[in-house]
């Protein structure tokens, strides 16, 4: 990329500085440190444990940040719920250890106000519907936390959606599903559709009076797996209000790293690791398998061509970033950490995106979305009470 592109994709970013919609460092600090912030000190050089560190951040031009609050799936019942509350009780951790740096924003006018005092808007998003366990109490009780988006389900079904990546049981959203949806626009808690059926976005999208978010996903036409977005879809969108916030992992965007990636993860059982895990005693085995079995390379390139077709599909004003940092053990070569995006700006200046449309992907997007579903919750809440519907009375 060259240097100009550079320059004016920094640019770019420092006057609409990236949202990102997903990044996994509060599981990184609990699975490497227990959350130890004196153990790593992420205002200094973290790169050979984390993909993510304070410098970097402010180097790729990040204004706020989604910090997921996910928990494994393997975790249920209360033990999922008591593990969230971990998640975030680290999150509101790091913020008051670099109030210089960090403020935790709970509203689109939280994130303008962090921006204006030169810190990343700290928010907080849940990855998985078990964290509730079938509880709209316990939703509530997250959003009154400060968690601002659920993904409806992790890499495993919940009891009343089903996931991308399980067998079928609910054929989308349930009875009680439908009810979580309204409880969250009722709550102004962002739906994300990141990880779910596509039976189950479409139920969600029929479901939802406010826009949903599908907070680290790409397009299917581009790469066929199913964590990715179909275009039908996407073309609902621009009626919902919603956006789809481009991932970077690769065995989602890139075709030839879909069959590596199921070879490597079985290498990772093999060694008696879970697959999602990337530790440094993870990564030690990752590279082993990869000297045997050299890895395809995803690029900024390769991320272009997924917002390329969404944004033909969806339209400039339905889309965003969400890079999945911390969440995974490969990323693209030119995006090998938060300090990147500006080689993915670089390559969509280069494809001829206007610098208009530029601020719209990485800021301006993201802040109008919490904006409407703030809007539909203040309506909906002087008409409709908090639920108290449960999984028994609704699905039998």
């Amino acid at each position: 990329m060259t240097e100009d592109l550079l320059s004016r994709a920094r640019a770019v970013l420092a006057d609409a500085p990236v949202v990102d919609g997903h990044n996994d460092l509060p599981w990184a600090m609990r699975s490497q440190v227990g959350y130890d912030l004196d153990a790593v000190d992420l205002a200094t050089d973290q790169r050979e444990r984390l993909h993510t560190d304070l410098d970097r951040l402010t180097a790729g031009g990040v204004g706020a940040q989604f910090w997921s609050v996910y928990v494994r799936s393997s975790l249920a019942g209360d033990h999922a719920v008591s593990a969230t509350l971990e998640q975030i009780d680290f999150v509101r951790a790091l913020v008051d250890r670099f109030p210089d740096r960090l403020q935790l924003a709970f509203t689109a006018e939280d994130m303008a106000g962090a921006r204006a005092a030169g810190r990343i808007a700290s928010l907080m998003g849940a990855e998985g519907g078990h964290s509730i366990d079938c509880s709209l109490a316990t939703l509530r009780a997250l959003h009154q936390l400060g968690v601002r988006y659920m993904t409806l389900t992790h890499n495993d079904n919940v009891p009343w959606a089903d996931s991308a990546t399980d067998q079928p049981a609910a054929g989308g959203l349930t009875r009680f599903g439908e009810e979580v949806v309204r409880e969250m626009n009722r709550l102004g808690m962002l739906v994300d559709l990141s990880h779910v059926a596509a039976s189950t976005m479409r139920d969600a999208l029929r479901v939802s009076e406010a826009p949903v978010i599908f907070s680290h996903s790409s397009a299917r036409a581009v790469c066929d797996h199913p964590r990715n977005i179909p275009d039908d879809v996407l073309a609902q969108l621009p009626a919902n209000g919603g956006i789809a916030m481009a991932t970077f992992v690769p065995k989602f965007i890139l075709p030839a790293a879909v069959e590596w990636t199921a070879l490597a993860d079985a290498n990772m059982r093999a060694h008696g690791m879970h697959e999602l895990e990337h530790t440094p005693e993870a990564m030690k085995v990752h590279r082993a398998f990869e000297e045997q079995h050299p890895r395809p390379i995803a690029t900024a390139a390769t991320v272009a061509d997924h917002l390329d077709h969404m944004r033909e599909v969806a339209g400039i004003d339905h889309l965003g970033i969400g890079g999945d940092y911390d969440g995974t053990a490969f990323v693209p070569a030119d995006l090998a950490d938060v300090s990147g995006y500006p080689n993915l700006i670089a390559e969509l200046l280069r494809r001829g995106w206007s610098e208009a449309d530029l601020s719209k992907l990485t800021w301006g997007n993201a802040v109008r979305v919490l904006h409407d579903a703030e809007q539909v919750a203040a309506r909906l809440r002087r008409t409709r009470r908090p639920s108290i519907a449960t999984l028994e009375q609704l699905d039998g």
